[in-house]
């Protein structure tokens, strides 16, 4: 197995035991190569959920650009509820994992399809 296989079974086992999730591997797989080199970058990999520009980034980059979802409050609502469910003091919220929440939120996995 490589980096990335280790890396997506250390999301899957998040969304097991972190936030009671069973992850569909095969679209997880697709959200953490979506996220491009950055899983393997330490700070880039985490989404820091205290951190309102954090928050709009992953907003406008991901939600907006990526998921082509229209801006509102409920993107911001959606985000908050991920980063309550993986736990607003767990110090490691990953990105692909976090996004991952997204795309099952919105139901967009046919963006990954």
């Amino acid at each position: 197995m490589g980096k990335r296989d280790d890396l997506i079974a250390q999301y899957a086992d998040d969304l097991k035991n972190k936030c009671g999730m069973s992850p569909d591997m095969a679209l997880l797989t697709k959200v953490t190569i979506g996220c491009g080199p950055s899983i393997y970058d330490a700070d880039a990999s985490t989404v820091a959920g205290s951190q309102p520009q954090e928050l709009e980034t992953v907003k406008n980059n991901f939600l907006i650009k990526k998921l082509a979802l229209r801006d509102g409050p409920e993107l911001m609502d959606a985000i908050n509820s991920v980063i309550e469910t993986y736990g607003r003091s767990e110090r490691n919220k990953y990105r692909a994992v976090v996004y991952y929440m997204l795309v099952k939120h919105f139901g967009k996995e046919s963006i990954y399809g």
